[in-house]
């Protein structure tokens, strides 16, 4: 059965979701391709969703079941055009159960309308807004998928630069961390892709970053100064363009001194944690995560020196 859905999915998406996403569909398509794409994912039962505002932008918060004062700040992927927390429910109704937390995913400002810095702005305020709350940021994990594994770590490098308290953990699925690739850096890896297209990521890269260069680390963290960042988890698939920018990113996190974990997913495609409770490879990358959370979350909070240090750098 595992064997079977796991085709069916790969092949839905190639050829009903890949096509319209990128030229020549509008920005308005590539929105609603993939939010009727993730109608049938659906979060486990129990799952509460309710909205807040924090600096005038709409916050999803999530819950399911009992809470222990953790809270993620989940940022959503869709190559920075696309994607909302609606989107991504299954994941955030997922992380909620596994970790007993309260998860808060913010509706942030989407290119073209709203290029760089917008996003990440958006990102920064909701952590703020949650240490405000009360929440202790060695209780807070930031996790992101694709557009938002990027921004996940952008948030991180803006926070460390301005003094803020890190959080415990950050989670990345899929992290689209170097907007200035061509995004096919391997001809196999894009035949066996069965969603990104290259021209969507040059397009999208560029209405998002516009006049910013490429290379900016807050724009493409891989280029960054990574060091004295939180223990950081990558997950990604084999059968996708992005598997280059996972391994350089645990390559650039372990050189800076940063702990780091890849968890390379054979046979599996861009952020397939959001078929949860249908492949059992999405359930066990889930709970990986969550377990990956909570143990960062029991540790001793790190004085700012042992950050600078890099103490405690993981394989």
């Amino acid at each position: 059965m595992q064997a079977f859905l796991t085709a069916l999915l790969r092949t839905m998406i190639r050829y009903l979701v890949k096509p319209v996403l990128g030229p020549p569909f509008p920005v308005w398509a590539q929105r609603l391709c993939l939010r009727l794409a993730t109608l049938l994912m659906r979060p486990p039962r129990g799952s509460n969703f309710s909205r807040i505002a924090v600096k005038g932008r709409p916050v999803e918060r999530v819950r399911c079941g009992s809470a222990d004062g953790g809270a993620i700040l989940y940022l959503h992927g869709g190559a920075y055009v696309a994607g909302s927390p609606a989107t991504h429910r299954n994941i955030t109704g997922r992380l909620a159960k596994l970790t007993a937390s309260e998860v808060f995913a913010p509706d942030y400002r989407l290119a073209p309308e709203h290029p760089f810095p917008a996003a990440l702005e958006d990102a920064v305020a909701t952590y703020r807004w949650l240490l405000a709350q009360g929440y202790s940021a060695d209780k807070i994990a930031i996790v992101g998928d694709s557009a938002g594994g990027g921004l996940t770590m952008a948030t991180a490098l803006k926070l460390r630069d301005e003094g803020t308290p890190l959080p415990a953990a950050l989670v990345t699925f899929s992290p689209w961390v170097d907007l200035g690739a061509e995004l096919e850096p391997d001809p196999e890896l894009a035949r066996q892709d069965v969603m990104i297209r290259p021209d969507w990521g040059r397009h999208s890269a560029d209405a998002y970053r516009g006049r910013t260069a490429a290379d900016h680390p807050l724009v493409s963290p891989v280029h960054a100064d990574l060091h004295g960042l939180p223990p950081t988890l990558i997950q990604v698939g084999t059968r996708e363009v992005l598997l280059h920018d996972s391994e350089r990113l645990a390559e650039g996190l372990k050189a800076a001194g940063s702990s780091a974990r890849l968890e390379i997913y054979h046979d599996m495609w861009h952020v397939f944690q959001v078929h949860g409770g249908w492949l059992k490879r999405a359930d066990d990358a889930l709970s990986e995560a969550a377990e990956f959370i909570c143990h960062a979350r029991a540790q001793p909070a790190p004085v700012a020196a042992d950050r600078q240090a890099g103490a405690g750098v993981t394989g």
